[in-house]
């Protein structure tokens, strides 16, 4: 526990390195926590002794750093290059983000962990589901997923793949990770079915259109501007939407 608290205290001075920026995952496990059940709300604050959803969300991000949890390092993606499928791609034999968010709810369905290896699974399916949302992280291996495109942002140097995991979250509302929930998550039931239907596999396919769509928008040397902001805003707004339902769905399930 000592841990997990030093990682959190940590994290306010890391740079992301894999995902949605801090606030991005906060505002997706804050989305799911409201979405809970009362009785998987109870059986999540318990598996993460105490602690909720939001604050172990970037959890992962750190930990992937630890030697113990380094197996974990590609489990934050899924990269598809140009011309390619998600059942043509060849995959990352270590893992990628389809393969570890289906395998820990199948051990946390199963029932059959341990309290400790249900608490890890727990951690890293809250941030794993933010990740898969994430639309560069559905991107290119060529160019590591956005990270080798450079581009610029409001005249400052950066690439691609950082300008989606926190710059443009970060640029267009300076609200904290409560106020987001309170402005977006604003669907009925029948809206909150339909965002949080379908399967993971379905899920990563829609985010790698996504992608696709930023990659043929953005090329090498764009400088983005507030009409980028703009045109981009709602698909963040709707990506966090949808990993914060869906990930509610998921644990509504496993915790009946």
């Amino acid at each position: 526990m000592k841990r997990l608290i030093l990682t959190s205290l940590c994290l306010l001075f890391a740079r992301g390195a894999f995902a949605w920026g801090q606030k991005g995952h906060d505002v997706t496990a804050y989305i799911a926590e409201c979405r809970l059940t009362p009785e998987a709300a109870e059986k999540v604050r318990k598996a993460l002794d105490g602690y909720s959803p939001v604050y172990i969300a970037n959890w992962l991000d750190f930990a992937s750093y630890w030697p113990e949890y380094a197996y974990s390092k590609t489990w934050h993606y899924l990269n598809i290059d140009e011309g390619e499928t998600l059942e043509s791609m060849s995959r990352n034999p270590g893992g990628d983000v389809l393969t570890a968010v289906t395998r820990l709810t199948e051990k946390l369905k199963s029932g059959r962990l341990t309290p400790e290896e249900e608490t890890l699974s727990l951690k890293m399916l809250i941030h794993l589901v933010g990740d898969m949302h994430c639309p560069m992280h559905l991107g290119r291996l060529s160019d590591l997923g956005g990270n080798k495109r450079p581009v610029r942002f409001f005249g400052r140097d950066t690439n691609l793949h950082s300008v989606w995991d926190t710059n443009i979250p970060e640029a267009v509302h300076k609200w904290s990770y409560s106020e987001w929930q309170q402005q977006i998550d604003r669907l009925t039931d029948e809206e909150a079915a339909q965002i949080a239907a379908g399967e993971p596999a379905d899920w990563v396919k829609e985010t790698h259109e996504i992608c696709k769509e930023i990659y043929g928008f953005t090329p090498e040397g764009t400088d983005i501007s507030y009409d980028y902001l703009f045109k981009y805003t709602p698909v963040v707004e709707r990506q966090f939407l949808r990993g914060g339902h869906r990930l509610a769905r998921l644990l509504n399930e496993i915790y009946r």
